[in-house]
């Protein structure tokens, strides 16, 4: 256990700032440089930091499989929800014009809002990836059993 307390401490320090850092890209990709993927993988990254530092458990009772699920569920849904809600408001699919009072309005909100749904599907399917390989165990312990 003390052989890696340098690990433990450094990743305790990062993690925050990783975080951040995916926060800060997601909210700022219709401004510059990123958006829903990169965000998504950053801040998946953060969560992939963690479960190699203290194990694939440790990181599953943070983030429980089954939030991931929701998560990729619900990251779908946004994407295709506002899709949805600009045809019914008489638009094409993904035309964000009619989400806001003036079209430049409407473009922000429907960018901010597909970028959304799109960083958390991929935060959660990197996590889910990276809980099914780093979970795996191997066939000399399945035989064991």
């Amino acid at each position: 256990m003390s052989h890696h307390f340098v690990i433990r401490v450094v990743g305790k320090l990062f993690i925050p700032f990783i975080l951040l850092f995916g926060l800060y890209v997601q909210f700022h990709g219709d401004f510059g440089p990123g958006g829903g993927f990169q965000a998504g993988v950053i801040f998946a990254s953060a969560f992939v930091l963690y479960g190699l530092i203290y194990g694939v458990e440790k990181s599953r009772e943070i983030l429980p499989d089954d939030v991931l699920r929701v998560g990729i569920a619900l990251g779908v849904l946004i994407f295709g929800g506002t899709g949805v809600a600009s045809m019914l408001l008489g638009f094409n699919y993904l035309d964000y014009t009619p989400l806001a009072s003036t079209p430049a309005g409407g473009q922000h909100i429907g960018i901010f809002v597909v970028e959304l749904g799109v960083g958390i599907t991929v935060a959660s399917v990197m996590v889910t990836l990276f809980n099914l390989f780093a979970g795996r165990r191997g066939d000399d312990e399945l035989d064991a059993e």
